[in-house]
């Protein structure tokens, strides 16, 4: 909470700055469009002795560039139409997330959304990250504008007056009618460097968390986020909370749970279910997932089990082994951690282990980890967090967590802006960039505008498209 309050103490003193700083220089602020810009020459000397300086660095580097454009591209083509595909074919993932496919990355987002499998992101955070992927990228533009002998006017920033001044973009600003008159190559390369930029900054972020986290952080327990459960059909039920139960349908079983655990029995078995649980399965039909009757949930053990008997658990095969000597009906000593980093309560709990009910021999806590198995974005997390399933980790210090989750989400914003950046779409750099392509394969100015036309409205109608079934989701 101390850091929220000081992380709204930053944005207010930021918001008064720059707005100090832009009335104090109204004169270099104009308004164009929807945004206000304030022109400057900051970056104009290193921007040209660079350009100027490595031309054949820098002929190679446009090579590469316009061929990660052209990836970034394609990458970007095919995650609009996955995403499509997933909003129309999986309506329970939109219903789960509420976020709205079209949302920017503001401070405090995945706060207000409650998007659980992403870190906070901060004011501070947004500040730092606006700077790191808006400077290389408009200083990467400028200099390959250089490079080809490109006239650039001016250097700044730009900002939606209803958004309050904290909303910057930077930019550099070509001569137009100069840039025009260069080959298709030479535009590409230019158009391209900005994301060229934000693909390095990528890397080097990536690897710059990769070592912060070897060195900052140490495992710390077995992290689990759920119970051991199981499926079985709506129709199998036949009693809840020892009351005959036979309308089978999800209405009439969620009605029928109380607060707390419920004893639902299958046929001559019994299992746990609560009304959070059920909802989450608000879309089932025929089945319904139950939670196993175990030591784990009797107890209401959760979070991080860190030592078992008084032996350290670091690992999963570390719980397995400490488990492996005792048999069902055993009584053993859990410490359990809950919260997270400083605010961590450590407390023992004794429970008696229960019989796995795939092999009754074997002792039994009844945990599962549910959030860590959830498809192509749990991996993608997991990889992005360099840690070992089910192990949690603590940091060596205080600040270990709020400078790894900054370095988290410098590699995510800036890969994110390099792929949309990339979009075929007329606002983008992708737009002008897809045009060339076109131009160049063609020799046709009329065909490469009017496929330029085609995918700028193409891509807008399946963002629209999107919104739609994203409202249809949630209603």
């Amino acid at each position: 909470m101390n850091l929220i309050a000081y992380d709204i103490g930053l944005l207010i003193i930021f918001v008064i700055f720059v707005t100090l700083f832009l009335y104090k220089n109204k004169k270099n602020l104009k308004k164009e469009g929807l945004l206000y810009i304030y022109r400057t020459s900051w970056g104009m000397k290193i921007i040209d002795k660079i350009g100027q300086k490595y031309k054949k660095t820098l002929k190679f580097l446009s090579y590469v560039s316009i061929t990660i454009g052209y990836a970034l591209m394609a990458g970007m083509i095919y995650m609009v139409g996955k995403i499509v595909y997933v909003y129309v074919a999986y309506p329970a993932i939109v219903q789960e997330l509420k976020v709205p496919p079209i949302m920017p990355l503001l401070p405090y987002m995945p706060q207000a959304f409650q998007l659980d499998f992403l870190p906070p992101f901060y004011f501070s955070y947004f500040i730092i990250i606006l700077a790191v992927i808006a400077i290389p990228h408009e200083f990467a533009h400028g200099i390959f504008m250089r490079r080809y002998g490109i006239n650039i006017k001016s250097t700044g920033f730009g900002f939606f007056p209803f958004f309050l001044p904290i909303f910057l973009a930077a930019f550099v600003e070509q001569d137009e009618k100069d840039m025009e008159k260069k080959s298709s190559f030479k535009q590409m390369s230019v158009l391209s460097a900005g994301t060229f930029a934000n693909i390095i900054i990528t890397i080097i972020g990536f690897i710059l968390m990769a070592l912060f986290f070897i060195l900052a952080f140490s495992p710390a327990g077995v992290e689990f986020d759920s119970y051991a459960y199981t499926v079985t059909g709506l129709s199998a039920i036949n009693m809840v909370n020892n009351q005959t139960f036979d309308n089978h349908t999800y209405e009439s079983l969620n009605n029928s749970l109380e607060d707390g655990l419920n004893t639902v029995r299958v046929n001559q078995t019994e299992y746990y279910l609560t009304k959070d649980f059920l909802d989450k399965q608000r879309n089932a039909q025929d089945y319904v997932l139950v939670y196993y009757k175990a030591p784990a949930i009797e107890n209401n053990i959760s979070n991080v089990i860190t030592s078992i008997n008084g032996e350290t658990i670091k690992s999963m095969d570390k719980m397995n082994s400490v488990l492996d000597p005792y048999n069902p009906g055993d009584e053993i000593n859990v410490t359990l951690a809950r919260g997270e980093n400083n605010d961590r309560i450590t407390y023992k709990e004794k429970l008696v282990l229960g019989e796995n009910p795939i092999n009754n021999s074997e002792p039994w806590l009844g945990i599962a980890f549910q959030k860590q198995n959830q498809g192509a974005m749990g991996k993608l997390i997991s990889f992005f967090n360099f840690k070992k399933p089910y192990v949690n980790y603590q940091p060596n210090f205080g600040a270990g967590v709020f400078i790894y989750q900054l370095l988290w989400w410098v590699v995510l914003a800036s890969f994110s802006v390099a792929l949309v950046n990339m979009l075929p779409v007329g606002i983008f750099d992708g737009g002008r960039f897809f045009y060339l392509t076109i131009f160049s394969l063609t020799k046709s100015e009329k065909k490469a505008a009017n496929w330029f036309k085609f995918s700028t409205n193409l891509i807008l109608f399946i963002l629209v498209l999107l919104m739609v079934f994203w409202v249809i989701g949630i209603l």
